[in-house]
């Protein structure tokens, strides 16, 4: 079956091997557009691959060309982008856009921009829902140009429908950030104790790629100007997703959790460490689109792992992904030398 022809931006990150795989075997002539015009290895033959700068905005409308049934964008931040796509509405039938989790704010304006501040960390409502409120819109910050890219696509919902999907802790191969790593690595260090703060029970939504790349080919069947959130079946806490890691490799870990804060060095502090649990409500997609789950958490694990092994066995984790010394740093993911210590104040416990 032939459903129409798809332009995927962003084809070869994360998300973007797996919608283009999704579409292409939902039936979509997908024309896969990125910076390099590279190729994943699991697409169908017939993926045709271009090469795209997405800040140029006439090679953009060249990729569109006379049109596309639905257009896809990883990449898409701020209003700069949102005109781009709206520029373009005669020439496409609607769109999917990624957003992002981090744009909920709770009723006192905190968000996951705040959280670092003294009192910053915020209280959403669980699960959220998409009518939660959200940061104001602006370029300062990453949350602000995604909420503002969301206002100007759904302004333009007459000439252009538009699904924006907020995604949560996006995980699984090809990840340049992979939190994963944070519990893959000290085992592969020989680590035996880890200690988790907040008692363990910090919950940040996860999404697999597979699961996003489902709403994405959902939402092209079901064309419409809305936003959804984006997340697995399950959100377990940063106990259960440590203890997840460790089945999987074959290993046993001991766990000391910290009632509250990461105590001094950022001890028991992991990329899911949060005060109060973001947890998002799933219902609107599962009315809207007939959304269910590719995969969850844990069943994903076995080859998010084993993509991760093989990334760091040859190159050391700093190489394999720079990104993550630049989001959280050498030290504060694997600062053993402070964790020690504060476990040898603790008498080793």
């Amino acid at each position: 079956m032939n459903r129409g022809n798809a332009v995927v931006i962003g084809a070869t990150g994360q998300v973007g091997r797996a919608a283009v795989r999704a579409l292409a075997g939902d039936g979509w002539e997908v024309c896969a557009a990125s910076r390099g015009g590279g190729v994943d290895e699991r697409w169908p033959g017939e993926v045709r691959t271009v090469r795209l700068d997405r800040e140029d905005d006439a090679a953009l409308a060249a990729v569109v060309g006379d049109g596309c049934d639905v257009l896809v964008d990883m990449t898409a931040y701020g209003a700069a982008h949102a005109r781009q796509l709206a520029s373009l509405a005669g020439r496409i039938g609607s769109a999917v856009v990624i957003s992002s989790v981090s744009v909920y704010e709770d009723d006192a304006g905190r968000s996951l921009g705040t959280q670092g501040e003294p009192g910053g960390a915020p209280r959403l409502p669980v699960p959220v829902p998409e009518t939660q409120r959200t940061v104001a819109p602006g370029e300062a910050t990453y949350a602000a140009r995604k909420v503002l890219l969301e206002r100007e696509l759904l302004a333009a919902g007459g000439a252009l429908p538009v699904t924006l999907l907020r995604a949560g802790a996006i995980h699984g191969p090809y990840c340049r950030s992979p939190r994963e790593l944070y519990f893959v690595q000290r085992l592969l260090d020989g680590r035996r104790r880890r200690v988790l703060a907040y008692g363990g029970r910090s919950r940040f939504h996860p999404v697999h790629v597979s699961n996003v790349a489902e709403l994405i080919r959902l939402a092209a069947l079901r064309p419409g100007s809305r936003v959804l959130n984006a997340g697995d079946p399950q959100a377990p806490t940063v106990a259960e997703i440590g203890a997840a890691i460790d089945t999987v490799m074959g290993r046993e870990t001991g766990t000391v959790l910290v009632e509250g804060a990461p105590p001094d060095g950022g001890v028991g502090d992991t990329p899911w460490s949060l005060e109060h649990p973001i947890v998002l409500d799933m219902t609107a997609a599962e009315r809207e689109l007939g959304y269910r789950a590719v995969t969850g958490y844990v069943e994903s694990l076995p080859r998010t792992v084993a993509w991760l092994e093989g990334q760091v066995r040859e190159r050391g984790w700093e190489d394999a992904f720079p990104r993550m010394v630049t989001t959280y740093g050498r030290d504060a993911l694997f600062g053993y030398a402070a964790e020690d210590a504060w476990l040898e104040r603790r008498g080793g416990a």
